[in-house]
């Protein structure tokens, strides 16, 4: 087998992409480059890598065995540059993802606790969904990812062996409303008023913008805005524009003009917050800050008891 390390980043890139022609926009490739890569890489190791499929491109389970060995190849490379020019890394990257709601009051807190416990480790960070998340994860993109689940709380992705999961916490959703508007002055509110309030919704990649599902409102809500960042949508409630689902722990860090209201009259919504990352033994770097979120998560959680 001749193949070069060329081909093997085309290789990650397109398992990361889930396709040509996204995998060709992060290398600065054209499309039918990576694709004769792709042929070329097939024909070198003698067996299918690439599952072509209407919705993009997966790879196989010898692309996947391929995969492993050439994240470690192209590390050794990357190690091999750095002795010859005799840079040496002072710091230790671990690669951390996390789903959107996790950013504004996790992220900071957690990297200023690891800048004190483990000084040595240095974290880049990404944002996406949860199943977006696990894919980096399993194509090595990431090292560590912070994941939210629903009940009944079923693992992150299908794929075996299971991702190794640490639980960090169970949080509820709560409704974002104007603190100026219908719902002043209140901390509850009943499930059917919100039938009819205007909803901020988040874009989903099915095409159904994402609520809170208590029972009777999806389908129902009067959705009047998409948005994906939490900024924009918070910005949007206080300005009076609609209401909108956040989980307890963004409560904290709500702009001004912005209240978080219970909901009544149906069960409570709850999201598990949890750390995921490959099976197997963690290094020292990744289990550094797993603990740093963990930590973090558990400081929050206390203060905000005392402060209630």
């Amino acid at each position: 087998m001749d193949v070069s390390s060329a081909s093997l980043r085309v290789l990650c890139q397109i398992a990361e992409s889930g396709s040509f022609t996204a995998a060709a926009a992060e290398l600065g490739y054209t499309q039918s480059a990576v694709s004769r890569q792709a042929i070329a890489l097939e024909r070198s190791v003698g067996a299918t890598l690439f599952e072509r499929r209407t919705d993009g491109v997966r790879l196989t389970e010898r692309g996947l065995t391929l995969l492993r060995h050439a994240r470690t190849i192209l590390e050794s490379v990357e190690a091999a540059e750095r002795d010859l020019t005799g840079e040496s890394p002072r710091t230790e990257l671990v690669r951390l993802g996390l789903v959107l709601s996790a950013g504004p009051v996790i992220l900071p807190a957690a990297l200023a606790r690891l800048a004190r416990t483990a000084p040595r480790v240095r974290v880049a960070t990404r944002e996406g969904t949860t199943p977006s998340m696990a894919r980096a994860l399993r194509t090595g993109s990431i090292d560590v990812a912070v994941l939210t689940s629903r009940p009944p709380h079923r693992p992150p992705d299908g794929e075996s062996p299971r991702l190794h999961t640490t639980v960090v916490q169970d949080t509820e959703l709560l409704v974002a409303a104007s603190a100026t508007g219908t719902f002043a002055g209140r901390k509850s509110v009943h499930v059917d008023e919100l039938v009819g309030a205007p909803w901020i919704a988040s874009p989903s990649s099915s095409g159904e913008p994402l609520l809170g599902v208590w029972p009777g409102l999806p389908g129902r809500a009067r959705i009047v805005h998409n948005a994906r960042d939490w900024l924009t949508k918070l910005h949007l409630v206080a300005g009076g524009f609609g209401v909108t689902t956040i989980p307890e722990g963004l409560s904290p860090v709500l702009p001004p003009g912005v209240i978080a209201l219970r909901v009544q009259g149906a069960p409570p919504e709850i999201r598990r917050v949890l750390v995921a990352r490959l099976p197997g033994p963690a290094t020292p770097a990744i289990s550094a800050v797993t603990q740093a979120i963990t930590s973090t998560v558990l400081d929050q959680s206390s203060e905000g008891r005392r402060a209630h």
